[in-house]
């Protein structure tokens, strides 16, 4: 059993071709990018900024997304080695795989389906504000009942809310996997369209609201603490936390690298790229939101046009916010479809899932069975929960699945110190560690319900790999 456990795979490719038909390789290093700043800018930048503002960290949220970044910086440059000499599909799985063995291996894929599929449920049930607000906007309400979660987590309690289901988080999941199964060329082509015009509509809030900051509004930049992590600097390290999640999308681009062109070389500039550029956004309009309005107005699942609404002056931006939005939230959603059946995949091939998740369309070319799963959990799960249960379920385990790649990067330069590198973690002992470190801090600011969750979702992984990947394992039948 042990044994098995500690088992690795060897650190590179298989052949495309491996297990019937391939993947399509279509995506360059714009593609690549596109797809990271896809992931990256949605939930965070039109949700949890305010709700993290409001609720912990006040102004000070732009520190907190620095903090955010530091740890994923540190993590990126981790996962754009490794992709750069393991370029597989499966992201931190197949990392850890290759450096832990197959108990991490598991526990980490584990994880990455919790995140992705976790965090594309939080991220539907944002745009369902904004299409609400929109609605509104033009003169169309929806009953209540069909755009809130049934239950709800209030001080530390689940309780029932009297809604039936979130109707529009619903549709737009749906919708988006039908795109996804069709094709990756056609998916990343829409996802790049809404890259470009949700990230000019970002840039035109910003360049407009910052004209109508009132810098009183930034006093006191770190309110005093009132007890626990409500403000203070235990206040911004949970804002951290919670804004964590909306960086999570850069770790996307490694699930795509059986469909990149040039993964060696493409890998890592879309990794960096689109981490760097997101980065400056969120703080810039993290700035803009706490300048515009008191920071405790702003914990609503609209909060930008929350801010709009303070401003008559503005009024005109409101529509092409809540379009932004839309289109922002939209292409998260539709990455995150595109990730999680390639680690489903992925697992299938090594035989910890059963085989039909190795199944590819012969057509499309697309993992299609998995993302009709994909899909249809990640509707089921944005029409029962609310985002405060979705969001930090999402940090932690990217948190934890973080944790293992800067810790593999470390032993493959031991083990397999030969292996091509056509990037590699500058000052890599200190960089690792550094971002092991940071991650664990973020985790340690999580609540106790969340680590509760954690434990439970744990507990059914353990079940399903002792009933079916112990026994299944690739590596075990070769043994």
């Amino acid at each position: 059993m042990l044994q098995q456990l500690l088992a690795k795979k060897a650190p590179q490719a298989e052949p495309d071709d491996a297990h019937g038909p391939a993947l399509r390789r279509t995506l360059g290093p714009w593609g690549l990018t596109a797809l990271g700043i896809g992931a990256v800018i949605g939930g965070g930048i039109f949700v949890i900024t305010g709700v993290a503002a409001a609720e912990h960290a006040g102004p000070a949220i732009i520190l907190s997304f620095i903090l955010a970044a530091i740890c994923s910086t540190f993590t990126a440059l981790c996962y754009a080695e490794f992709a750069s000499m393991i370029p597989v599909s499966g992201s931190a799985y197949s990392y850890a795989y290759a450096t832990l063995g197959e108990g991490a291996a598991w526990f980490i894929g584990w994880n990455l389906i919790l995140e992705y599929g976790v965090s594309a449920s939080a991220v539907a049930v944002s745009w369902t504000g904004y299409f609400v607000s929109l609605l509104d906007h033009v003169g169309i309400h929806i009953p209540p009942a069909l755009t809130n979660a049934p239950v709800d987590w209030v001080d530390g309690h689940m309780v029932l809310t009297g809604a039936l289901f979130n109707l529009p988080a619903v549709g737009i999941t749906l919708a988006l996997t039908w795109v996804c199964y069709v094709g990756i060329k056609e998916s990343t082509g829409i996802n790049m369209a809404m890259v470009l015009l949700k990230t000019a509509l970002i840039v035109l809030v910003i360049v407009v609201g910052a004209s109508h900051i009132d810098t009183a509004n930034w006093h006191p930049f770190i309110p005093a603490n009132e007890g626990g992590d409500k403000y203070g600097w235990s206040g911004i390290l949970r804002g951290a936390s919670m804004v964590f999640f909306a960086y999570i999308g850069f770790e996307a681009t490694s699930t795509a690298a059986q469909e990149s062109k040039n993964p060696q070389r493409d890998m890592p500039i879309g990794t960096l790229a689109s981490l760097a550029i997101c980065t400056v956004l969120y703080i810039a309009m993290a700035a803009v939101l706490t300048g515009l309005v008191p920071f405790t107005e702003l914990g609503t699942s609209e909060p930008v046009v929350t801010a709009i609404r303070q401003h008559p002056e503005l009024g005109w931006l409101r529509g092409v916010v809540e379009v932004g939005a839309l289109i922002g939230l939209s292409s998260v959603v539709l990455v995150m479809i595109i990730a999680q059946p390639r680690i489903f995949m992925i697992m299938g091939r090594d035989g910890l899932m059963p085989k039909v998740f190795t199944t590819i369309h012969p057509k499309y070319r697309t993992p299609h069975i998995n993302t009709v799963i994909t899909g249809l959990g990640i509707a089921l799960l944005a029409a029962v929960f609310p985002l405060n249960v979705l969001g930090d379920l999402t940090s932690m385990g990217t948190l934890v699945a973080f944790c293992a790649v800067c810790a593999g990067v470390m032993i493959l330069r031991k083990t397999a110190p030969d292996l091509p590198r056509t990037f590699r973690v500058p000052w890599a002992p200190v960089t690792c560690v550094l971002g092991i470190l940071s991650c664990i801090g973020l985790l340690w600011s999580m609540g106790v319900r969340n680590w509760v969750l954690m434990g439970v979702w744990t507990a059914v992984g353990v079940i399903v790999y002792l009933a079916y990947g112990y026994r299944h394992s690739r590596l075990k039948r070769q043994a």
